[in-house]
């Protein structure tokens, strides 16, 4: 960007910081007028950068809209994450938004979570559970049915692949382990770990996920891959069963 340019949006003119005075130009005479600090969140965000701008003011100049109009989605949808669910009708409902300003909510916030989980193997290093959790909560933590991943590692706990083993209702926990299983043969892994979410947004381990836990560690002994730990990804948090001694 050359130096001294400024960000313009449709309809807006941003060329003078908050406080000072704006001259526009109205029925050819020269207007000048006060713009108060924070009156727009275009302006505040040229000057103070994105995270001095609220949640609500970030949605007003994603949907170019009046003031108070992003509290309004917030509410209505009562988070970002009630909002990121939402389809194009739910929030079509919502006063002001039309089918335009619906694809571009979901599209910012789309492009939120890509760049979230973006390359996720690029990390390729996984020391401890916190590693484990991070690199796949972004994606698992908004998933309304419950998914069980592995994280596959080498000797050197670099990773091998992250396979999705089920996606919902499995048909029986014998047939869980095996799948697991045979995705650390067929990559040749030496260690796993165990992720799977919660929908309701809890991470309390069940008695169910304790129990399927030490067969899985035992079946990893019996096959040399070792089972460093089971992760469950809640709403925005994580619950080690290693740390806390269940099913190890």
């Amino acid at each position: 960007m050359t130096e001294g340019r400024q960000l313009t949006l449709p309809g807006m003119q941003l060329s003078h910081p908050p406080g000072q005075t704006n001259t526009n130009s109205r029925n050819g005479r020269g207007v000048l007028r006060e713009l108060p600090a924070g009156e727009l969140p275009a302006t505040r965000l040229q000057w103070s950068g994105p995270r001095a701008l609220a949640t609500a003011e970030l949605l007003e100049i994603v949907v170019g809209a009046r003031r108070d109009l992003g509290r309004l989605l917030l509410a209505t949808f009562h988070n970002l994450e009630g909002l990121y669910k939402a389809t194009l009708q739910e929030l079509q409902q919502v006063p002001e938004i039309g089918p335009i300003k619906a694809v571009q909510i979901q599209a910012a916030l789309e492009l939120g979570r890509r760049l979230m989980t973006a390359s996720p193997e690029d990390r390729t290093h996984v020391r401890s559970p916190a590693d484990a959790a991070n690199l796949l909560m972004p994606e698992m933590s908004f998933l309304e049915q419950e998914h069980l991943r592995v994280i596959l590692l080498n000797t050197k706990n670099r990773v091998l692949g992250m396979p999705t083993i089920y996606v919902g209702s499995a048909h029986s926990a014998i047939a869980r382990v095996a799948e697991i299983m045979r995705a650390g043969v067929t990559a040749g892994a030496v260690g796993m770990i165990i992720v799977h979410n919660h929908p309701s947004g809890d991470s309390t381990p069940s008695p169910e996920d304790v129990s399927i836990t030490k067969q899985i560690v035992q079946a990893g002994e019996l096959l040399d891959i070792k089972v460093l730990d089971h992760v469950i990804i809640g709403r925005q948090r994580y619950v080690s069963l290693k740390e806390r001694g269940l099913g190890f």
